[in-house]
């Protein structure tokens, strides 16, 4: 319910937009501009949903996100750094953030409210120390297309980008091998499926989704530097948080922190490392941020922690804690992001847009909670 409610959710309004702004909506360049436009928060809202499953939050991410880019300016503009050294050390700077506030937090004791609350107003106030209150530009070419590049084209010309219609076939087969190895794995341990019908329907519709979408991107530029970015942090966070012990540590914490504390489970180390993590993804959305607008700002991150915060409720995480995913992160940051770009194509103010998605976050958190009080009757 709180995975399938989401993309039906995600899905109508995608055509509410669609019809609204008479075709624009889904046109390829405007496709592409939203996964650029978006793909900040989406890593943002990854990180986030796995913060919020081990039952934590972390209100220091949008300064992070400030303070990082406003170092990698310093380090490739004013120092000359390359920029793939620049990048590196950016990651590193995020992944000592992260590690100081878990510190705090998993080994001091003190709530990740407070810690990340400090953090904010400290990294804000680096950021403005490091930028002397300016902004810093242009960055090297090489690191724009972080954010604003594709992949490039080979092959002979079809009218559509060679590259993409490969990597969306191979998607189509490896989500197809999925499906049915799920689906075999399920038998074998006698547990319910759907039915062989319905299954096929599933399957088709997953098709269906996945060529439309790699059509759209192919007959544009392609597909985005920052998408592959985003693919690689679902795919990898997506397979620790299923998969792996301490993605199975981290639900457990969340769900019942004493409980897992009696099975064995390290539980400051693994708060340390939820935190980590945080602070790495949050360079890299930094990173990405600051690539997209080709300067380093006093003013940037503004907000960001709300918004991914946000993305992560409405795609499933619960207030407290032990539930949610990686994929429902994306999903919610895609449902805010289309929400932001439909409502400007057909001319609704930012005042406006501000009310519709306070009623959205809302309605989400209110049926987290309307499930939990149906499940438990």
């Amino acid at each position: 319910m709180r995975q399938y409610g989401m993309l039906i959710a995600l899905a109508f309004i995608v055509v509410l937009f669609q019809i609204w702004t008479d075709g624009t909506l889904l046109l390829p360049n405007n496709v592409s501009n939203l996964i650029q436009q978006n793909g900040y928060i989406l890593i943002l809202a990854i990180g986030m949903m796995i913060v919020i499953i081990a039952g934590h939050i972390d209100l220091s991410v949008g300064s992070l996100v400030a303070f990082v880019g406003a170092m990698s300016a310093v380090m490739m503009v004013k120092h000359d750094m390359p920029w793939g050294w620049a990048l590196v050390l950016s990651l590193l700077i995020g992944a000592v953030a992260g590690a100081w506030q878990g510190f705090f937090i998993a080994y001091v004791g003190i709530p990740s409210f407070i810690v990340t609350l400090a953090g904010m107003l400290l990294f804000r106030g680096l950021t403005q120390i490091v930028l002397e209150g300016q902004s810093i530009a242009p960055f090297p070419k090489g690191f724009q297309n972080i954010a604003q590049g594709f992949i490039p084209e080979v092959g002979p010309y079809t009218q559509y980008h060679n590259p993409t219609l490969l990597i969306g076939l191979l998607v189509v087969v490896v989500l197809l091998a999925q499906e049915w190895r799920d689906r075999k794995r399920q038998l074998s341990y006698e547990l319910e499926v759907l039915p062989t019908g319905m299954w096929v329907i599933k399957c088709v519709a997953i098709v269906a989704a996945v060529v439309a979408f790699t059509m759209t991107l192919a007959s544009f530029h392609g597909v985005p530097v920052v998408l592959l970015i985003m693919c690689a942090l679902l795919i990898g966070l997506g397979y620790v948080m299923r998969n792996a012990i301490v993605g199975r540590h981290v639900y457990a914490l969340g769900g019942n922190k004493a409980a897992a504390m009696l099975s064995g489970v390290k539980d400051k180390r693994v708060v340390f490392l939820v935190f980590v993590n945080m602070g790495v993804l949050a360079a890299l959305a930094g990173c990405v941020y600051a690539a997209r607008l080709n300067a380093a700002t006093p003013q940037a991150g503004l907000m960001f922690e709300l918004e991914a915060i946000a993305a992560a409720f409405i795609g499933g995480a619960s207030m407290s804690g032990g539930v949610g995913t990686v994929l429902g992160a994306v999903i919610g940051g895609l449902v805010l992001g289309v929400l932001n770009n439909g409502m400007s194509l057909v001319g609704i103010g930012t005042d406006y847009q501000q009310v519709i998605k306070g009623l959205v976050l809302l309605a989400a958190v209110g049926f987290d909670v309307w499930n939990k009080r149906r499940v438990g009757r």
